[in-house]
């Protein structure tokens, strides 16, 4: 198992913020099954501020170029992102199609 860790911003606004993570509580059943389908075993999400952090287990089988050709053609994946564009923004290192930014391990205890 694999495990890969990536950050994201939020636009900085209290009622967006909380719009947000309401909308993951109650994340599509079809998001879900997607996100299950790629090949990602377990995926949670941590929030402080205005920054998003997540952590994904993936399976032998997961590539980020194979989830990312899935999600474009699914059409509840496609909606829930323009969804989720409307509170998001881009980390300002990113590329301009960049939401979630991988992340560099500089530390593990074991």
């Amino acid at each position: 198992m694999k495990r890969y860790c990536l950050a994201l911003d939020l636009i900085n606004d209290p009622l967006l913020i909380h719009k947000y993570i309401e909308h993951h509580k109650r994340v599509w059943p079809e998001i879900i099954e997607s996100i299950k389908n790629s090949g990602i075993l377990d995926m949670q999400i941590y929030h402080i501020s205005d920054r998003l952090f997540m952590i994904m287990e993936v399976g032998e089988n997961f590539s980020f170029e194979k989830k990312n050709k899935m999600d474009s053609q699914n059409p509840f994946v496609i909606k829930w992102e323009e969804l989720m564009a409307n509170y998001q923004k881009n980390i300002s290192f990113s590329s301009p199609n960049q939401k979630w930014v991988l992340m560099d391990k500089i530390f593990q205890l074991n």
